[in-house]
């Protein structure tokens, strides 16, 4: 198959959709793909790209680890030849209309907010994942929410703050949370007052909407859906602090157990929960369930994720493996299951 491969963006996951992006590339080459990994935003600015798939020109050894500090998009922007403003690089879409179908390795604005799958239904582009409307029901933290307690889905009390809106919260220790954010960037753990007028601060630099939410004392956990089915839980217990940007994308900041120490019943519930997310939020293809566990056992849903890292220290790789299917194999079928949404 010819596969685009369409990584980078100027979100503040830039670098963990470059990683993700480099590691399908890779594995998909390796299958006997005819393979072109693509930012996004950067895009190709040789005139030559019609027979691109013919040139392999492979630029993914360039990229590096995922660095503890969000990435600088002014400087992404900087080396824009033509307009900064645009979210779609030169010859981006004639590149990505002749693949068979575009492996989405994006994350966060403009990738995984529903805006590019709605742009390449309108061109009749095939792409991998779920579609425009659950890409942005999941990417809203709010919506997300309302979504949850329609549907008896247990998931933190919390509020949404719009900025400039007076603040009335007043239960320790809590998370303060950008609404649309992903990766953990923007989201903070305030245990007084001032804590948390200090994190609404920095959450407002990212997004004018944020969350406050009760912070559940306990241990957290993620559970990867791929075409309805849960995956086995895989348990994450950061050495320091909480599950942040720096704990998810450093090698060796967090120790992650699959499948999860867990009661069966209590490991079934939780799965069954998470296709329950899956299902209420319209979701398709695969995505992947976050929650976090009391000491009585009791869980609650935080977020779901509809494009799941793909890096060497992702999650949904790690679950996968544990039923037999290796990354290269876990790409084969997201495509496979994409495809299928089309027939």
């Amino acid at each position: 198959m010819k596969i685009v491969v369409l990584a980078g963006g100027i979100s503040t996951e830039r670098d963990v959709s470059l990683v993700t992006g480099s590691m399908i590339y890779k594995a998909l080459v390796n299958r006997g793909h005819e393979v072109v990994l693509l930012d996004v935003y950067l895009g190709y600015e040789e005139e030559n790209y019609s027979d691109i798939f013919s040139i392999k020109r492979d630029w993914s050894e360039k990229i590096g680890a995922i660095s503890s500090q969000n990435p600088d998009i002014s400087q992404v922007k900087a080396m824009r030849k033509d307009n900064p403003e645009c979210a779609i690089g030169p010859h981006v879409i004639d590149i990505c209309s002749q693949a068979d179908i575009v492996f989405l390795a994006l994350h966060g604005q403009n990738g995984e907010d529903g805006k590019i799958q709605a742009m390449f239904d309108l061109l009749n582009i095939k792409y991998t994942g779920t579609n425009y409307l659950s890409s942005a029901l999941a990417m809203d933290k709010a919506i997300s929410k309302e979504f949850f307690v329609k549907y008896d889905i247990p998931t933190p009390k919390g509020i949404t703050l719009v900025k400039g809106e007076q603040v009335n919260w007043s239960s320790f220790p809590c998370i303060v949370k950008v609404n649309c954010g992903g990766s953990s960037v923007g989201v903070y753990k305030a245990n007084n007052s001032k804590e948390l007028t200090d994190a609404l601060e920095e959450a407002f630099s990212f997004e004018d909407r944020v969350l406050i939410e009760e912070f559940i004392e306990g241990r957290e956990f993620s559970i990867g859906v791929i075409d309805g089915k849960a995956l086995p839980i895989i348990e994450i217990a950061p050495k320091v602090g909480f599950y942040d940007y720096k704990n998810k994308y450093q090698a060796g900041s967090a120790i992650e157990t699959c499948p999860a120490e867990l009661p069966e019943h209590v490991t079934f519930a939780m799965q069954e929960s998470a296709e329950k997310v899956y299902e209420a939020l319209r979701l398709c293809t695969y995505a992947r369930i976050d929650f976090r566990m009391d000491s009585n056992y009791n869980f609650y849903c935080l977020e779901a994720n509809t494009l799941p890292g793909m890096t060497p220290t992702s999650l949904l790789p790690q679950e996968a493996a544990v039923i037999g299917i290796d990354f290269e194999g876990l790409c084969e079928k997201i495509i496979e299951i994409s495809m299928n949404k089309y027939n």
